[in-house]
């Protein structure tokens, strides 16, 4: 009788190469979203949201 550790097969995790591949992955992905929110049109709506939020009366 076997549990339910063992019921599945044998692949328990991700191998060296799966980790590297999802390492890149993630790095490339930090990459572009560090691109698209330092641009000129993105930041200036961030600072405009920013703008408003602190000149909402209390």
């Amino acid at each position: 009788m076997r549990g339910a550790a063992g019921a599945g097969g044998g692949d328990a995790g991700m191998t060296t190469s799966e980790y590297a591949m999802g390492t890149i992955a993630a790095c490339g992905f930090a990459a572009v979203l560090y691109k698209v929110v330092t641009s000129d049109m993105v930041s200036s709506a961030l600072a405009a949201v920013v703008g408003r939020a602190l000149d909402v009366p209390f």
